[in-house]
């Protein structure tokens, strides 16, 4: 048994994102802390009566991003976090984006079960370099006693491009070897867009026995194909009114979505 079932109960575990909306000192902040908690809590209801199998919370509307997040947002994240924390059902986690330290910092504040982030390597994009320091950040997760919080690494940004010339293949087997993460996960261009089966299927071919979730794009009738590549997925657009980044949880999408899943998986 891997420890995506033991956590998940199921071995294509289907994981709802929870996006908090811009939160203070975000350029988009709308001024009131209450109002992104009642949000938090009704997305979180809407996703848990859908029948997902787990939920990570991230703040997604800080946009642009921060290479390194401020205080201010820790702090509002954790807020969050502990607003909800009795309402939560299933196995959660906590993504601080583009900030993999701070990720950590508040999984340990949280009492997180699993994290996703781009844990390593050096991007070009929009936000300019962005360049990881994976050492730091394990020995970070060793030194506040959270060993057990499970990490799904990215292997490739969404939106960016590696400062790399080797094969996706071979970024994969050296990113295990060096960084030991626990499972792996492959984005596409941005939110709600899915990468290519084939970059999916190399990833996977490559990390053998490790989980390799789809990161981004998952949708009702995406998910047969994507199950059979990977061993679950991050699902957050599909699960929006009218499938629309912007929007709030809709209930019956993840209901139907999970309908589906539910048929594909034989339950």
């Amino acid at each position: 048994m891997t420890w995506i079932k033991t956590m998940f109960g199921t071995e294509k575990a289907i994981i709802g994102l929870l996006h908090l909306k811009a939160l203070p000192g975000d350029p988009f902040y709308e001024g009131d802390m209450k109002a992104v908690i009642k949000q938090a809590e009704t997305d979180l209801e809407a996703l848990q009566a859908g029948g997902v199998d787990g939920i990570l919370i991230t703040n997604e509307f800080s946009l642009p991003y921060e290479k390194k997040v401020s205080k201010v947002t820790v702090a509002a994240m954790a807020r969050v976090v502990g607003a909800i924390e009795k309402k939560l059902k299933v196995p959660y986690g906590v993504e601080v984006i583009y900030d993999a330290d701070a990720t950590i910092e508040v999984c340990a504040a949280t009492g997180a079960d699993f994290s996703r982030c781009v844990f390593t390597g050096a991007f070009a994009g929009d936000l300019g370099i962005v360049d990881k320091d994976i050492a730091k950040t394990l020995r970070l997760r060793r030194a506040l006693g959270i060993q057990d919080l499970k990490l799904f690494y990215f292997v490739n940004s969404e939106g960016e491009v590696y400062l790399n010339d080797r094969e996706w293949e071979d970024v994969t087997k050296t990113m295990i070897f060096n960084c030991h993460p626990e499972a792996l996960v492959v984005a596409g261009g941005m939110a709600g867009t899915s990468p290519e089966s084939t970059l999916l299927s190399k990833v996977k071919k490559s990390a053998g026995n490790l989980p390799v979730f789809c990161g981004t794009g998952c949708k009702t009738d995406n998910i047969r194909e994507i199950f059979e590549i990977s061993d679950g997925a991050f699902v957050g657009t599909t699960f929006k009114k009218e499938g629309k980044f912007e929007n709030g949880i809709d209930k019956n999408r993840v209901r139907t979505f999970m309908e589906k899943v539910h048929a594909i998986r034989g339950e």
